[in-house]
């Protein structure tokens, strides 16, 4: 087996099947936000114990603030994954901390002391707009030494946006993309290097998204609802899907971890959908696999979608679990046919239904938003903020009792979920006042950043 990270000989895996035999992770890395909260502090990454054996387990052990306020901090991601197999002078050591409200990119090293990491380095917003007229950074992907990151905005916060490229010391090279014809808006992205593919989904510009949601911007065609399928070597858009109504604000994008696979999936947050892609003789064939019902809700202007924000496959390529944002459950879908997923678990944690008002008896202020998933999928990470103007939007009660995280224990041999007895982590009394949690990484890698080559 492959280092992961922690070693010498490189920063992956050598293969998916070898991945999931890796140790229990010890530690994790969240970022915790102060945005709409009315604490003027920085943002700042934290580290949780994650050892069950630990007497500090479900604790935060460390906190790492940035050096200024205001960057909103969001998707986070590794300077190298298992794209560098084989590559020995290439560590899993740094974590890139974007900030989409600042376009600030903090560099942050957690190899020195992995329980408190340090700042690296710092790439500030105006040195990003004005050597690419881009911001608004969100997904963070190695691609062998050097990093791609998706960029929401042009320099002034309008659409289409596109792909902010880094070399393996953090300097700008400029953009990643030789053409973007036919991209309305940006997000996530996922490569597929074996097939010479990418796919990249559609949220909105920063300046739509930023101040809120509302929904006549839906209407006026201010939000996404398309896919599109890469050139990968050529660097430009080979084919567009547009999922029409069925598919509004696809954001969330994951191939199968087998790199011969052609098999993904995405996430049609306003429409609650989840549409399976896969290479056919002819092409590429996208297809409508899971549709979550809306409900009529007392109060709420239309009938309530359950609003899916996050999606994930197992290291396996057995399980997809996703999470509804406002009807508050997280599901697990055996995907062994990837054409027809089978629901195998389900828990609720807050939201809007009021069917898990607290959990561990706390209060839960949100609803399951970004989820982690551990290398031999047995733990499933949950945190509850989504953006903070939406959190505030939507969960008000969020701003002054913080965000929380969860553990979930899957059975990976029958399907199912339950919730950790011993886990929660509560964001409402930190040093500065409440926070929020969004997304986490694991020291070792994990299932939403490894790409195999």
């Amino acid at each position: 087996m492959a280092s992961n990270g922690n070693g010498n000989g490189g920063p992956g895996y050598a293969s998916p099947q070898e991945a999931i035999r890796a140790p229990a992770e010890k530690l994790l890395y969240t970022v915790a936000i102060y945005a709409g909260t009315g604490v003027e502090k920085p943002d700042y990454l934290v580290t949780i114990d994650a050892d069950e054996d630990s007497p500090t387990f479900s604790q935060i052990i460390h906190r790492l603030d940035m050096p200024n306020i205001g960057d909103e901090l969001h998707h986070i991601g590794w300077n190298a994954c298992s794209s560098c197999h084989g590559d020995a002078s290439k560590q899993r050591r740094y974590l890139l901390v974007p900030g989409v409200r600042s376009s600030r990119i903090h560099i942050v090293d957690t190899m020195t002391d992995p329980r408190a990491p340090r700042l690296h380095k710092v790439i500030e917003g105006d040195e990003v707009k004005a050597k690419t007229n881009l911001s608004a950074p969100h997904t963070v992907h190695c691609l062998g030494s050097d990093i791609i990151i998706s960029m929401l905005g042009d320099a002034n916060g309008e659409a289409p946006g596109g792909f902010l490229h880094l070399n393996e010391d953090f300097e700008i090279v400029g953009r990643w993309e030789n053409d973007i014809t036919g991209m309305n808006y940006n997000y996530d992205f996922w490569y597929q290097p074996r097939h010479n593919v990418m796919v990249s989904s559609e949220w909105g510009a920063p300046n739509t998204f930023m101040p809120g949601f509302d929904l006549e911007d839906v209407a006026a065609g201010k939000y996404g609802h398309s896919i599109h399928f890469w050139d990968f070597e050529g660097k430009k858009i080979d084919r567009s899907v547009d999922l029409g109504d069925e598919g509004m604000i696809p954001l969330e994008v994951r191939f199968h971890h087998d790199p011969d696979s052609t098999h993904g999936f995405v996430a049609a947050t306003l429409s609650s959908n989840v549409f399976h892609w896969h290479k056919n003789g002819s092409g590429w064939e996208v297809e409508k696999v899971i549709d979550i019902p809306t409900i009529d809700v007392e109060g709420f202007p239309v009938p309530m979608p359950s609003l899916i924000t996050d999606i994930l496959v197992s290291m396996d390529d057995r399980y997809l679990y996703f999470s509804n944002w406002l009807h508050g459950d997280v599901r697990q879908y055996d995907i062994s046919d990837p054409s027809n997923p089978k629901l195998t678990g389900q828990i609720w944690l807050g939201g809007m239904l009021g069917k898990a008002p607290e959990v561990h008896g706390r209060p839960v202020a949100g609803a399951p938003q970004m989820i982690q998933l551990s290398l031999d999928g047995k733990r499933l990470y949950v945190t509850t903020s989504l953006f903070s103007t939406w959190d505030n939007q939507f969960y008000p009660d969020m701003k002054d009792a913080g965000g929380c995280m969860v553990m979930l224990d899957c059975d990976v041999e029958n399907g199912g979920m339950s919730l950790n007895e011993r886990f929660f982590v509560d964001f409402a009394d930190e040093p500065n006042g409440p926070s929020r949690a969004h997304e986490t990484r694991y020291p070792g890698g994990d299932c939403t950043s490894d790409i195999w080559i």
